[in-house]
């Protein structure tokens, strides 16, 4: 598949991913239902809703192309997949329940186990991001659309990350001491990867933890402005494993943090 193909798809999931986030804040509006996974999670009828429209539009536009969502997922089943769709509808569901504003709807191509397209949707800060292909990461923010190149916002001589909590485990807190990370901020969800990407955070790192299909896209804006993204042990992240289990993941805005 070469760019232009994969540019005219994910230009065509930018209007439904607005249409989803959209339908998620009227679900939310009118009272969410909610009902416990297996797992202990909650699933709600917004992630079901998003869920359908987007795996309706993937279908259109790529029909040969499995589709695999955490909605519909057999996890019992081993992935044997390298080139398939990943859709997290709503990464950030327990965020999304209580009206929280960073939950992110999802959708990302991964081609021979590396995320290529990505779309990420953050509804209630109306920021859509995508991307598809190495220095081809944008952010649409008040109608306007911006590219992302992860140039440094934060102050410089400082390096701030995010974290997926408000007290992370000693292993990550000799991280982000070891590369001199002068503060943290908590945050959920993909959005991490996106504000990366945008220059906002510098870095962020995390134990094994979640599925693939909750870092595919945001992987795929961060990595296509720019970012570095691996393993804590340094080892390329990739996606297809037979579980769908994540690894850990060290995200670095650049080589050089605070300048």
């Amino acid at each position: 598949m070469n760019q232009s193909e994969l540019k005219n798809i994910a230009e065509k999931l930018i209007l439904t991913t607005e249409i989803a986030g959209e339908k998620s804040i009227e679900l939310y509006k009118k009272g969410l239902k909610i009902i416990t996974k297996p797992d202990n999670s909650p699933v709600s009828n917004g992630d079901l809703e998003v869920n359908k429209i987007l795996t309706e539009k993937i279908k259109k536009l790529t029909p040969n192309i499995p589709i695999i969502s955490e909605e519909t997922v057999d996890l019992k089943k081993k992935n044997t997949l390298n080139t398939f769709w990943l859709i997290d509808p709503i990464d950030g569901t327990r965020e999304y329940i209580s009206g929280q504003s960073e939950y992110t709807t999802n959708a990302a191509l991964v081609i021979d186990c590396i995320p290529t397209i990505g779309l990420v949707g953050v509804p209630k800060k109306n920021r859509l991001f995508y991307s598809y292909g190495k220095n081809n990461s944008y952010m649409i923010e008040n109608k306007k659309t911006i590219q992302l190149d992860c140039k440094k916002k934060t102050p410089k001589g400082k390096i701030v990350a995010v974290s997926g909590t408000g007290n992370p485990s000693s292993q990550i807190l000799n991280i982000l001491k070891n590369h001199k990370v002068s503060s943290f901020i908590p945050m959920h969800s993909s959005y991490k990867f996106c504000v990366i990407a945008t220059g906002e955070f510098d870095f962020y790192a995390a134990k094994e933890r979640a599925y693939e299909w909750d870092y595919a896209a945001g992987h795929a804006i961060a990595e296509n402005a720019g970012a570095i993204i691996t393993t804590l042990e340094n080892q390329p992240f990739k996606y297809g494993k037979g579980d769908y289990k994540n690894l850990s993941l060290l995200i670095k805005r650049s080589k050089i943090l605070d300048a």
